[in-house]
């Protein structure tokens, strides 16, 4: 798997200013989740950003590294820099993506097997894709109220996520009933006419029949797994044509899932097609939201929904766009995916 293009992209900011005759003062300033990383000025160990120091003028050689778990190799920042004039500078320290190392890479492999193992011995249950650890700017400053503020969450955990959205015969497999308003068109169809509620019961049961932790995944785990590493509108492309069914090419009606184009995490659907609940209850902002990838509960009466359907206009169907309804909620535009979380 190519490492995630989309991890942190964390900021120090190094002021200088001068001080006494030889050598300076130097102020390491940490953005977000660069906070803890190892400073280092010319190969020794300074301490742990954000930091003040003096260091000598001249020209040094400024590195920060951060450690993101045993299955990557560090994130670091390497930059000569120089010091003396007596201005105040700024120095813009971007951490490097996180890369998978030797380890990381052979459990990583270990998972996917084991999941194409177990879609083998088990084929009701959905393909599922394991998405890597990583950070990303959740919600948009050019979209809906509701998308604000824009803030920085963190994957700290691998997780595995629905390849498309749970279908007519995945449900039907394990449910013993088919509520689709669209029934009779194809298994491959995704399952719609659902509400959260029912969503949780169709989940308890397949965990029961096949001892795994299959959920919801939460809203920004969601929006993660969408933008997968980039930045554009949709979940996958800026062409919502080529990622996803919504009310410009999708004949009036849902279609089956997986043929549009995926995205870079191979997910299918994200963008259009039927409306997909998360865990989270649906609040009106972001402001107070958790930024580890949790779900956000709180008092609220709705859940949320990410994604837009069939029957929506292009500007829903973005990366950013969120929803929220009653989980007793059924309609036909109103489906699903899964998330699992991994041993």
């Amino acid at each position: 798997m190519k490492p995630v293009t989309l991890l942190p992209l964390l900021f120090l900011f190094a002021s200088f200013s001068a001080s006494a005759a030889g050598s300076a003062a130097l102020r390491i300033v940490c953005d977000g989740d660069a906070e803890g990383a190892e400073v280092y000025i010319n190969g020794k160990f300074k301490g742990e950003c954000p930091l003040d120091m003096k260091v000598p003028e001249g020209r040094l050689k400024l590195r920060a590294q951060k450690t993101v778990d045993a299955d990557h190799e560090p994130r670091r920042f390497e930059q000569e820099i120089r010091i003396g004039d007596g201005v105040i500078k700024k120095v813009e320290v971007q951490l490097s993506v996180a890369e998978l190392n030797a380890a990381g890479k052979k459990r990583e492999e270990k998972k996917r097997a084991e999941l194409e193992e177990e879609r083998r011995a088990c084929p009701y249950c959905p393909e599922m894709v394991v998405i890597p650890v990583g950070s990303f700017e959740m919600g948009s400053n050019s979209g809906d109220a509701d998308e604000n503020p824009v803030h920085r969450v963190t994957i700290g955990r691998a997780f595995a996520m629905g390849k498309t959205e749970v279908t007519q015969g995945q449900w039907e497999a394990v449910m013993g009933n088919n509520p689709s308003e669209f029934a009779g068109y194809g298994y491959n169809y995704p399952v719609e006419h659902v509400s959260w509620d029912d969503a949780q019961e169709y989940i308890r049961k397949l965990n029961a029949k096949t001892g795994k932790q299959y959920r919801l995944p939460t809203e920004a785990e969601w929006e993660y797994a969408c933008r997968a590493g980039g930045t554009y509108a949709y979940c996958g492309g800026d062409d919502p044509d080529s990622v996803g069914w919504y009310d410009g090419n999708s004949g009036k009606q849902p279609q089956p899932v997986g043929q549009k184009q995926a995205n870079s995490f191979g997910l299918y659907d994200m963008s259009g097609n039927v409306w997909e609940w998360v865990e989270d209850r649906y609040h009106g902002s972001y402001s107070g939201a958790p930024t580890d990838g949790s779900a956000w509960q709180g008092d609220g009466a709705r859940r949320a929904l990410r994604g837009a359907s069939w029957i929506s206009g292009p500007q829903a169907l973005r990366a950013a766009n969120r929803d929220g309804n009653a989980p007793a909620v059924r309609k036909v535009i109103l489906g699903f995916r899964l998330a699992r979380t991994l041993p």
